[in-house]
C-alpha cells in the first residue's frame, strides 16, 4: 500500500473554515500547537514517515477494508443498493486507528515519549493504547466515570495494552469532561507529551490532521467502488457523526468536488430521546454557535453559554460538539445532518445484526437507520455507502441491559401487550423492520 496524503483545502492562516474552527486556548499552548503544525506539515511530505505509515496500515490494522454490498438489507429496504464501508473490519474493531497510529508516529518524530488521549466509547483510547504499545511510548487515557461503566471491556484492553485509564467525576462523567481533563494534562505536561485528539475538533491544527489520516476511508471507496459498481461516487454516503473524525474520512474526499459530481453527504446524529426532550446530542439540529475545546463550533450551550450536558445511548457520540469542518459543510450545504434517536439506532443494530450478521457499533447504528430510509426514497437505481465505523462487541452488554429494561416497561408489560404477543407468531428476520 502507498500512501500520499491528500492535498484538500486547507483552514485559513487562523485556522478556520469559514468562521468556524481556530485556536481558543491558553497562551501557554499556542508554542506547542505551532511545534505541531510544522511537524505535521514536514511529516505529510517525508517519505520515510509516509512508507513507514503505509507500512502499518496495510500489515498492522489491514487495510484495505473492505466495501461490502449488504444484500439482504438492501433487499429488505427495497430499493438503493447499501454498501457498507467495514471499518469494523480494522485491527482494534474501529477506524480510531488509522488516526493513532499516524499520531504517535508524528509523536515519536517529534521526540515525545509520553501520550494522552480522551476517550468515550473505549475505541479511541484502545487504539491510543495499541499504538504507544507498538511504539514503546508512555499512555495516558482520561476516560469519564459513566462511559468507564458502559465500556468495561475496552477499559480493560487498555490496561491490559499497558496504558493507566484515569477516570474522570467531573460534570457528566462523560467525553466532553474526559476532555477537559486531557487537555489540563497536556497544559501541565506540554514539554514532553503529545496530545492524540481522537476527532476532528480542538485548536488547529487537530481538526484538518486528523481529517487528512482519516481520509484513508473515503479514498480507498472511490477505488473500490469504481471496481464494483463502475463509478467512483456513489448517490449518498452516510456517517454518524459526534465530533465527526469517521464521517470527515469518508465525506472529505468527496466534500469538495463540484456539485454536480458530489454525492449527497448525510451525518447522523445522536438524537438521544428527541431533539425537542432537550436528552440529545444533535449539534447542528439542536445546539448554537459557542466556543469548546480550543474550537468555533456547534455546540450545546444555554442562553448564557453554558455547556448543555449531551445524551446518547452511545458513548461515541455523547458530545455536545461537532467538529468545524463539518460545521462549514452544514452552512455551506456541502452536506446535511440528520437526527437518528436512540430507539432507531437499537432498531438499526438489531436490523444489520439479524439481516448482514455483522453486529455494529451503537454509533455507526444510527447511520445504519437512516441508510435504509434513505434507500427507499433513493429507489433501486441508487447507491449508497454507509461508514461502519466500529464494530459492535463493546456495546453488547449495553445493549442487552437497554433491550432488557425495554422489555420490563410497562407498556411492554400491558395485557394488551402481552396478548398479543402471545397470539403472534416468532418472528421472521425479513420483518424486522427500520
Amino acid at each position: 500500500m502507498s500512501l500520499t496524503l491528500p492535498t484538500y483545502p486547507q483552514p485559513d492562516a487562523r485556522g478556520r473554515y469559514g468562521r468556524f474552527g481556530g485556536r481558543y486556548v491558553p497562551e501557554t499552548l499556542i508554542p506547542a500547537l505551532d511545534e505541531l503544525e510544522q511537524a505535521y506539515n514536514a511529516a505529510k511530505t517525508d517519505p520515510e514517515f509516509l512508507n513507514e505509515l503505509a507500512r502499518l496500515l496495510t500489515d498492522f490494522v489491514g487495510r484495505p477494508s473492505g466495501l461490502y454490498l449488504a444484500q439482504r438489507l438492501t433487499d429488505h429496504a427495497g430499493g438503493a443498493k447499501i454498501y457498507l464501508k467495514r471499518e469494523d473490519q480494522n485491527y482494534t474493531g474501529a477506524h480510531k486507528i488509522n488516526n493513532c497510529l499516524a499520531q504517535a508516529l508524528l509523536a515519536r518524530r517529534m521526540g515525545k515519549r509520553r501520550v494522552i488521549a480522551e476517550t468515550g466509547a473505549g475505541q479511541h483510547g484502545v487504539a491510543s493504547a495499541t499504538a504507544a504499545a507498538l511504539l514503546g511510548l508512555e499512555c495516558i487515557v482520561y476516560m469519564g466515570a459513566e462511559d468507564i461503566r458502559r465500556q468495561a471491556m475496552n477499559v480493560f484492553r487498555m490496561k491490559l495494552l499497558g496504558a493507566e485509564v484515569r477516570e474522570v467525576t467531573s460534570g457528566t462523567s462523560t467525553l466532553k469532561d474526559a476532555t477537559n481533563e486531557a487537555i489540563r494534562d497536556w497544559v501541565t505536561n506540554v514539554r514532553d507529551t503529545f496530545y492524540i485528539l481522537g476527532s476532528v475538533v480542538g485548536p488547529h491544527p487537530y481538526p484538518a490532521m486528523v481529517r487528512d489520516f482519516q481520509s484513508v476511508i473515503g479514498e480507498e471507496v472511490k477505488v473500490q467502488l469504481q471496481d464494483l459498481e463502475g463509478r467512483a461516487a456513489p448517490d449518498a454516503i452516510v456517517a454518524c457523526v459526534g465530533g465527526g473524525s469517521n464521517a470527515i474520512g469518508i465525506f472529505a474526499p468527496y466534500a469538495y468536488l463540484p456539485p454536480a459530481q458530489r454525492p449527497r453527504l448525510i451525518g447522523t446524529e445522536a438524537a438521544g430521546e428527541g431533539v425537542d426532550s432537550g436528552k440529545h446530542a444533535a449539534s447542528v439540529a439542536g445546539g448554537r454557535i459557542g466556543v469548546l475545546h480550543g474550537s468555533l463550533m456547534y455546540l450545546l450551550n444555554d442562553a448564557e453559554g453554558q455547556i448543555v450536558p449531551p445524551h446518547s445511548i452511545s458513548a461515541g457520540l455523547d458530545y455536545p460538539g461537532i467538529g468545524p469542518e463539518h460545521c462549514y459543510y452544514s452552512e455551506t450545504g456541502v452536506a446535511e445532518y440528520v437526527p437518528v434517536t436512540d430507539a432507531q439506532a437499537l432498531e438499526g443494530l438489531q436490523l444489520l445484526t439479524r439481516l448482514e450478521g455483522i453486529i455494529p457499533a451503537l454509533e455507526s447504528a444510527h447511520a445504519i437507520y437512516h441508510a435504509v430510509q434513505l434507500a427507499r426514497e433513493l429507489g433501486p437505481e441508487g447507491v449508497i455507502v454507509v461508514n461502519l465505523s466500529g464494530r459492535g462487541d463493546k456495546d453488547v452488554a449495553e445493549v442487552m441491559r437497554l433491550l432488557d429494561l425495554e422489555a420490563q416497561s410497562p407498556e411492554a408489560q400491558s395485557p394488551e401487550a402481552l396478548s398479543s404477543a402471545a397470539q403472534s407468531p416468532e418472528p421472521q428476520r425479513e420483518e424486522v423492520t427500520a
